[in-house]
């Protein structure tokens, strides 16, 4: 009898950015560190869980530094590592900086996954890296239970054009750039109710480099800026909304949602990161009436190399979305209004 091949998604517990420690908890373990010294060229820290580090170089460049790895969210190795190299990379875009190099970080079963199939991984990465422009200069591996892949990624900006989650004003709108559903797809995949087509809207929007940011980052009116990952739209929307200390307000009927997975969430399908996150935003997410529950999974789904949320004054949004269009990203769309208020989110119908 053939034995049936190695599911990558078999060898881990969980997948892609649905992994993330959710973040109530991780607000509590973040709590008992001690408070950082202040440094005067560091621009970007710890303060409002922003996308990376940024330091300041000289007068005219800032680097910007972020890490990012987790476990497989699909079977086929080479596409485990473009999107988790994606992923990784969409840090330094939401920042509104340029990649420069990455080093890789490795940790795989060796004695469970083919050596092929941990090559195909770092072969993936490296797709992505050259895609970017960049090296994948150096790395570190260790023998591990579980397979996990990802990058350190460093780029560059001007320091007065980085683009904080904090600096959304009262009146801007916001603009998701890619359509949501990554997370509910990949359990579906899991659950093997996934078919081609599916499987290609995932990969399609999981691979798609968020290069965008840098002509963003410069645009007049675009005041924020971060990428939407493993704590859904939901938490990443908070976190902006803390930071800049206004409230927002969304439309579940304005969300870009990739087609194959709004069926799988009207079914009940998707990743338990769905229920960690819809806990940790609490009382701090309002849902008004005649929001389904399966839009309030989409709106809280893990989302792995998710897509760039913009922050910008009204009269910036139709160059905004130009600027998403031209750089390939047709899904983009207008999802809501920052205002004044407490830092909550209200969804609407």
């Amino acid at each position: 009898m053939t034995e049936a091949p190695l599911r990558l998604t078999e060898l881990s517990h969980g997948g892609g950015c649905g992994c993330k420690i959710a973040p109530a908890v991780l607000s509590e373990m973040l709590s008992h560190m001690p408070a950082a010294q202040p440094f005067a060229n560091l621009l970007v820290g710890t303060e409002t869980a922003d996308d990376a580090a940024v330091w300041r170089l000289n007068d005219q460049q800032a680097l910007i530094a972020t890490t990012d790895f987790f476990m497989p969210i699909v079977d086929d190795p080479f596409d485990f590592g473009r999107i988790a190299a994606t992923n990784a990379l969409s840090d330094v875009y939401a920042m509104g900086g340029t990649p420069i190099m990455a080093l890789a970080i490795v940790g795989m079963p060796v004695n469970k996954l083919p050596l092929s199939a941990i090559g195909r991984i770092l072969e993936g990465g490296a797709s992505i890296c050259a895609e970017a422009g960049i090296p994948v200069a150096g790395g570190h591996s260790i023998d591990s239970p579980e397979p996990i892949y990802g990058l350190v990624a460093l780029g560059i900006a001007h320091p007065d054009v980085i683009k904080r989650n904090r600096d959304a004003r009262d009146g801007d709108v916001l603009i998701l750039g890619k359509p949501l559903g990554v997370g509910i797809l990949g359990s579906a995949m899991k659950k093997g109710v996934l078919d081609a087509d599916g499987y290609a809207q995932m990969i399609a929007t999981t691979t798609q480099l968020n290069k965008v940011g840098p002509a963003l980052a410069i645009q007049p009116g675009v005041h924020a800026l971060t990428d939407v990952t493993g704590f859904g739209l939901l938490g990443h929307l908070l976190e902006v909304c803390r930071g800049a200390g206004l409230g927002a307000t969304v439309s579940a009927t304005a969300l870009p949602i990739m087609p194959a997975a709004i069926p799988f969430a009207q079914q009940g399908i998707g990743p338990g990161a769905i229920a960690r996150n819809l806990a940790s935003c609490g009382d701090a997410v309002q849902f008004g009436n005649g929001v389904e529950e399966w839009q309030r999974s989409v709106l809280a789904d893990a989302q792995t190399s998710g897509g760039l949320l913009v922050a910008c004054s009204a009269d910036a949004a139709q160059a905004v979305l130009e600027t998403f269009r031209k750089g390939g990203f047709g899904a983009a769309a207008i999802i809501g209004r920052m205002h004044t208020g407490a830092a909550e989110v209200r969804i609407k119908a």
